[in-house]
Formats: structure tokens, sequence, C-alpha cells
């Protein structure tokens, strides 16, 4: 077993980005590929880029709140590539119950985001907290009712 090294790799930058920007072919594989189409969507992990995409449009649904924001042509991401972040703070509840919860947000966008999403945008699903235990095809189609809305709002 080789010794760990907390150093950068040469061909990569400190925050472990290379220096090329992801395109649909060259994807990292912490990303999520769907099952049924084959397209890959990107996973926002960056701050600033949350912090964007609350300039954008919003959708209200009882489980979640979904924000989309485009981004802009200047954006070294590739253009068409879809992007989603997932937002589940402490007011949710304890840990094992935000884990549950972002586990359902990620299969929810692995399953709809790639048909319904909009490419060139990011999509932010914030966790809101309900009574009890929401149903996975009730949030299905509030996600789908969700990107058609904003897609409409969005004008993509």
């Amino acid at each position: 077993m080789a010794a760990r090294s907390f150093l950068p790799e040469p061909n990569k930058s400190a925050d472990g980005a290379s220096g090329v920007p992801p395109t649909p072919d060259n994807i990292e594989s912490r990303d999520i590929r769907s099952r049924t189409t084959g397209t890959t969507i990107e996973v926002i992990r960056k701050r600033s880029d949350f912090l964007a995409a609350n300039r954008g449009k919003r959708f209200v649904a009882p489980g979640f709140v979904l924000l989309c924001h485009p981004r802009p042509e200047s954006h070294p991401v590739h253009p068409d590539l879809k992007r989603f972040g997932i937002t589940v703070t402490k007011k949710i509840g304890n840990a094992v119950t935000r884990n549950r919860m972002k586990r359902c947000f990620r299969a929810l966008m692995a399953e709809t985001l790639p048909e319904h999403g909009l490419a060139g945008a990011d999509h932010i699903m914030i966790g809101r907290k309900q009574a009890g235990e929401p149903q996975f095809a009730d949030m299905k189609s509030d996600l789908v009712k969700g990107l058609a809305h904003l897609a409409r709002k969005v004008g993509k």
C-alpha cells in the first residue's frame, strides 16, 4: 500500500480540480450517471455556485424548494452540462434524518434531471421539514412538475 500524500498532484490544482473544464466526456467519477439515459449530471460542491444559484428562479413543494439558475456564457463549466446541489440544514432533524433526505434527493435527481432538467443550468434542492416521511413517488411528481415550471420561467 502506498503512503498517502496530502500534497496536490502535479496536474491538479490545490482544490483537486484539473485545469480542464468538465465536459460530458471528462466527468469525474464522483458525478452521477443516469441509468436510464446514460447522461451525466455534475454535483455542485462550491459555495460560490450555491450562492449564484440562489439568485435564480424557485419552485416550492411540500418537501423541498427547487432553485434553478442558468449559468452565464463565461462560466468555465460546459454549457450543455446539467448540475445539481443539495442543501439540508440542521433544522430538518438529526444526522440520520438529514442523510436519509439527501439520499432521497440524490436518487430523485439521478432519475429526473437527465430527462427534465435544463441544460446549462444549476439546480439546487433545499430540504423542508415535513410532518411525516414523504413518499418517493409524490416527491418525484413534485420534482417533475417543478422542473417544468422552472423551464417555463427561465425561458429555455
